[in-house]
């Protein structure tokens, strides 16, 4: 769905499920910002649910990656009212979500220097012109 994420060669993925320590599965670099998609995982498929983002560019062009990278978005950030280690478990029960596969993806680093927030809006408006709506855990389109 995503032809751009063949121009980031450092990436990964993990399995979390509700019953899990986050911290613990989540293998996402703790120094470098980039963009992640989240796949739920259930009996009848899977299905694309969220797209997001750590890092920003500053106006002199360097990247202000967050402390503790991707990993800390991932773990720490919050959503749905509280750090994800949390909320995800607890939204995951709520909505009978089996697992989650969160890949993740490097958009700045030696090789490539795109902005994560760009590349996050570009992949979210990109779902949304395909299927009229955002990922159902996304708030907004930007």
């Amino acid at each position: 769905m995503f032809d751009e994420l063949t121009l980031y060669s450092h990436w990964n993925h993990f399995f979390y499920k509700p019953d899990e320590v986050l911290s613990s599965v989540c293998n996402a670099p703790k120094d470098q910002s980039g963009i992640y998609i989240i796949y739920k995982l259930q009996k009848n498929g899977v299905e694309l649910i969220y797209i997001g983002s750590s890092g920003r560019l500053l106006a002199n062009g360097k990247i202000k990656h967050r402390e503790g990278g991707l990993f800390d978005r991932l773990v720490n950030g919050k959503q749905f009212g509280a750090a994800r280690r949390n909320s995800w478990s607890r939204k995951m029960q709520q909505d009978k979500i089996a697992a989650i596969d969160v890949n993740w993806y490097v958009t700045y680093n030696d090789e490539v220097k795109h902005n994560p927030v760009d590349v996050e809006a570009i992949l979210r408006k990109k779902f949304f012109d395909l299927y009229g709506r955002l990922p159902v855990w996304n708030k907004r389109l930007g």
